[in-house]
């Protein structure tokens, strides 16, 4: 499974997680189209490359 990653406005990090659903009728190019704000880099990422413990979620950095 894939995540779309960006950049907020606040220096953290985004993740969008694609619905089962979503992806039977869609690509995760179109969901990122849809959902990044216009004008933000995102990247497409492995599930497993997002860090499962959030304890520390606001300290998460977006290299671009």
């Amino acid at each position: 499974m894939k995540r779309i990653i960006y950049k907020t406005d606040e220096g953290g990090v985004a993740v969008i997680i694609p619905s089962d659903e979503y992806l039977a009728d869609h690509t995760i190019e179109e969901l990122a189209a849809k959902d990044v704000p216009d004008g933000k880099a995102y990247q497409i990422i492995d599930e497993a490359d997002v860090p499962s413990d959030r304890t520390f979620r606001n300290a998460w950095e977006y290299a671009e």
